[in-house]
Formats: C-alpha cells, sequence, structure tokens
C-alpha cells in the first residue's frame, strides 16, 4: 500500500516522528507550510494557534505539489491544539477533499499532556471516516525521548506494515 505522511510541525515533535515513521513505511512525505509563520514561544503560541483552531481559521499554506491519486493511504501527523488537529491539516483537507474519497487513513498527534481523544474524533469527522487504519499519540517526542514512545511509534508502524 503507497502511503503518504501529510504533516504540519511547530516545535519540531512532530517532525522528529514523521521523520522516524516514513523510512519505516517507505512513505513519502509532504510538509504543511503556512504562508504566515506561527508564533513558536510564548503566549502568543497559545493565543494565535489556539485562536485559529477555535475560530476554524484556514491558513494559506506555502505551495505544494501532490498527486494524491497515486496513494492508497494518507497518514496525517500534527500536534494537537485546543483538544484538535491544527489549522494547516484543515487546509489540506479542504483543498484537497474530492481526492482524499476513498482513501484509508492513519493519524500522528503530538501533545504536551492531553486533548488527543477529541483531535482523533475531529480529524475523523474531517475526513468522514468512522476509524483510522492505525492511530499514534506522543508526549512531546523530540523534547522528552522515551523507550515508550519508541514501543508506540514500532506498534504504530508494525500496523500500517
Amino acid at each position: 500500500m503507497k502511503t503518504l505522511i501529510v504533516y504540519f510541525s511547530l516545535n519540531g515533535n512532530t517532525e522528529t516522528v514523521v521523520n522516524a515513521v516514513a523510512p519505516a513505511l517507505g512513505a513519502d512525505v509532504l510538509k504543511l507550510v503556512p504562508e504566515k509563520v506561527y508564533p513558536d514561544k510564548g503566549f502568543k503560541k497559545f493565543l494565535v494557534g489556539g485562536g485559529d483552531v477555535v475560530t476554524k481559521r484556514r491558513p494559506k499554506l506555502e505551495p505544494y505539489s501532490a498527486d494524491l491519486s497515486r496513494f492508497d493511504r494518507i497518514v496525517f501527523a500534527s500536534p494537537v491544539w485546543a483538544s484538535n488537529f491544527t489549522p494547516p491539516v484543515g487546509t489540506f483537507i479542504e483543498e484537497n477533499r474530492g481526492a482524499l474519497q476513498g482513501k484509508r487513513f492513519a493519524c500522528v498527534f503530538c501533545h504536551a499532556g492531553g486533548g488527543t481523544e477529541k483531535a482523533i474524533s475531529r480529524l475523523k469527522a474531517a475526513l468522514g471516516v468512522d476509524a483510522f487504519d492505525a492511530e499514534l499519540s506522543l508526549i512531546d517526542p523530540k523534547t522528552r525521548p522515551n523507550e515508550e514512545n519508541e514501543k508506540l511509534t514500532a506498534d504504530f508502524c508494525a500496523a500500517l506494515a
């Protein structure tokens, strides 16, 4: 099964996981980059990012190229913001809704301690699916690497193999 990982990463946690998962799955990778950069620290980080989630703002993305017809499965990877997936992922879904029909999906979420259950549920709703092929939730994998995160990541990859 040909897999594409579509991700957004603000502080590198999600990117760290994507860099571990992509080779294990033999997946192609598409990094989403908003035209306007999100603040990455301090109160503004939470105010701007969380505000975009709550208001359902969809930022413009830098141009990207993805022939989704080449892929059977899409893995969405995102930090959890306000118990949701990030706005750049939402933009990608809206821009590619038709091309995502009939695909299989999996998800990776990185967080500092919560909100993943709701984020998974909201991503399923946005994609119009009842279940994912696999789900991975990790607490700060870049800044707090540990054996549990490694095991969960290996289990996720095995579930998609």
